[in-house]
């Protein structure tokens, strides 16, 4: 507790999304609290050879309205999302960036599985015209390092750049890197959060003959079930959402909004198996309270829980498992909701989108629900807020991701007290 209390603080002072549910944070939250799904069926690729053919695209997503039409062409999809994002979030933070230190200002974004698009777009390409036909851009545009890169090329952010591929919980996983590149004094302002546009044949067959995938193609909108008994696997998502982190002095000096503080984060490793998580949910319980350890904060302080929640058989059980691991008897009394029952899950965009539900429910005072929570499943038994959205007075949020190969990273907001 007194060295959380000595260290450089750590706030939220802006916010953008591009998201199934629409394409700004307030469309975002607004769909979420009324219980909304953003899923549908496949328009970005054909996927009438798949058994999952839904998803939760951005809809209507246009490039053109954040860059010109040259730039959006030289990047892939991945990246056109991230950079619409951090454009929403510098006009939601009110950050004028001519007069900040450019140099004291980092990118760190999280991302799964890069152009996954352009490359299913290129392969057909080389086997159609041959490969020096493809474009010239396209090393640049597939690699997941490029939507930090640009977002920093656009932006002048001439400090830290890095990318975090921890698979589902890679924009977790960054936010909580941003936030202590910012304890250590390294950076005055971090862009940080995550992009996924993953919507593809090639990702589709991938995931497919995982056997990941939710096949309630008949029922898009109640295809996405977390923690309810007949959950069948969850459902592709694109999108990206960045948050502006700065440090407490510096958003203090030039009279920032704030919106929210990052006061905990951990990642632990399962070491287990390379898409499984561990059944008992020990790894993802150890992220858990060393989340809490660094928030010095005790289970029973903590109001709500946005779970990783993803709608697969394996990963709701063990994510319960954890939470009951971590909270022990408090675990039946804190609220959980799943934001993934009405987006699917954007990968690596997924808990960024996440964080973003975490600060809007600490600003409102509302926990989105669960959707689709129809039938009890005996293994998931704790409150995961069904249905409907639920009013509380909410200071102290747990935002939980776990990813393939057993990567888990957890993060901890709490309601912005001067």
């Amino acid at each position: 507790m007194q060295v959380a209390a000595q260290r450089r603080r750590v706030v939220v002072t802006g916010m953008g999304a591009i998201t199934p549910l629409g394409l700004s944070v307030e469309a975002f939250w607004r769909n979420l609290v009324a219980g909304v799904s953003g899923i549908g069926p496949i328009t970005l690729c054909d996927p009438s050879a798949y058994p999952c053919r839904i998803a939760g695209e951005a809809p209507n997503f246009d490039p053109g309205q954040f860059m010109s039409v040259k730039e959006a062409r030289r990047m892939a999809r991945f990246t056109q999302l991230a950079v619409a994002a951090a454009q929403m979030a510098v006009e939601d933070a009110h950050l004028d960036l001519d007069r900040t230190d450019r140099t004291r200002v980092g990118v760190i974004l999280g991302n799964g599985n890069g152009g996954f698009p352009t490359i299913d777009e290129t392969m057909r390409a080389i086997v159609e015209k041959g490969g020096m036909r493809i474009s010239p851009f396209f090393i640049p545009m597939v690699l997941t390092n490029m939507a930090s890169a640009t977002v920093s090329r656009i932006l002048g952010a001439k400090g830290a750049s890095s990318t975090i591929a921890t698979a589902c919980a890679a924009s977790t996983q960054s936010i909580g890197d941003a936030a202590e590149l910012i304890r250590r004094r390294a950076a005055d302002v971090v862009f940080t959060g995550g992009s996924e546009a993953n919507i593809s044949e090639l990702g589709l067959a991938g995931f497919c003959v995982m056997r990941a995938l939710s096949s309630r193609n008949e029922d898009p909108q109640a295809a996405s079930r977390p923690f309810d008994a007949r959950r069948d696997g969850f459902v592709p998502a694109e999108g990206a959402a960045i948050l502006v982190l700065e440090s407490l002095e510096h958003a203090l000096s030039r009279g920032a909004n704030i919106l929210a503080e990052v006061i905990g984060y951990s990642a632990t490793s399962d070491a287990y198996h390379p898409v499984q998580p561990e059944e008992s949910g020990e790894g993802a319980a150890r992220a858990i309270r060393l989340a809490l350890e660094d928030a010095g904060v005790l289970p029973e302080e903590v109001d709500y829980i946005n779970a990783h929640g993803t709608s697969t058989p394996l990963n709701d059980v063990s994510e319960t498992r954890a939470i009951k691991l971590a909270f022990g008897d408090q675990a039946y009394r804190v609220p959980i909701s799943a934001t993934k029952s009405m987006i699917g899950h954007a990968m690596g965009a997924a808990g960024g989108m996440e964080a973003v539900a975490c600060v809007k429910t600490i600003l409102t005072g509302v926990m989105h629900p669960t959707v689709n929570y129809q039938y009890p499943d005996p293994e998931c038994d704790l409150d995961y807020v069904p249905n409907v959205a639920r009013q509380k007075n909410v200071k102290t949020v747990l935002s939980n991701s776990f990813g393939f190969g057993g990567q888990n990273a957890c993060l901890v907001f709490r309601k912005f007290e001067g």
